[in-house]
């Protein structure tokens, strides 16, 4: 027998296709037509792979999620504060290259195993270093928060380059329309403000926390 003319489909292949339409045209672009055609197969062959479009956002985004370096997190943590910093430049750079995948990341963590599996090392290093249950899931919560929340968008390039738009009328903003030309230097310098205000907030409550610890009744689970 020959070689067929397309390569056969399998599940790799149509979650790689729907990751390359989302980068391209956003999730409301993703549908069983425009994937079928992408792939040159019939609608209904997509579903011999993929249970659900859900399923496959889904496993879209445990894709990228698998991108995330854990590393940090292999062996016992000597420093929470240091393991923190580290997974999240890594987080944001994996999302940073896939923006228009990061709204899908608000329906929670789902079954996605990769995702399963950050919430667990996060959770993990600051319990073993000795947060409160509690507190380690609320700060995993914030975490995510705030890693997610500055990989959605560009601040910089929210502002029209134009001049004349806040001309006599925004005259706080009279260099707004540079922004964009600084997109970077902007946007990952307001990321690691935020990091290290967090994680400088965070090991300020650290004595806060144990102490709470030892007080009758504990603290609550989560």
């Amino acid at each position: 027998m020959g070689r067929p003319r397309r390569p056969l489909l399998s599940r790799d292949r149509i979650v790689a296709t729907a990751l390359a339409v989302v980068d391209a045209d956003g999730l409301d672009a993703l549908s069983t037509r425009r994937l079928a055609a992408e792939l040159g197969v019939s609608g209904p062959s997509l579903y011999n792979h993929v249970s659900t479009m859900e399923d496959l956002v889904d496993a879209v985004v445990d894709t990228i999620l698998g991108e995330v370096d854990l590393s940090m997190f292999a062996t016992p943590v000597a420093d929470w504060r240091t393991a923190l910093r580290e997974w999240a430049r890594s987080y944001r750079a994996a999302l940073a290259e896939h923006p228009n995948i990061v709204p899908a990341l608000a329906h929670g963590m789902g079954h996605r195993p990769n995702s399963l599996k950050i919430a667990d090392a996060v959770f993990g290093c600051l319990v073993d270093a000795g947060w409160p249950r509690g507190q380690a899931t609320r700060i995993g919560a914030l975490m995510r928060y705030f890693v997610t929340g500055s990989a959605l968008g560009s601040f910089a390039r929210g502002f029209p380059d134009d001049a004349s738009v806040y001309a006599g009328r925004y005259p706080h903003l009279s260099e707004a329309h540079l922004l964009a030309e600084h997109q970077r230097e902007i946007d990952e310098g307001a990321f690691e403000l935020g990091l290290e205000s967090l994680l400088d907030g965070l090991a300020a409550r650290t004595v806060t926390a144990r102490g709470a610890s030892g007080r009758a009744g504990g603290t609550p689970r989560w």
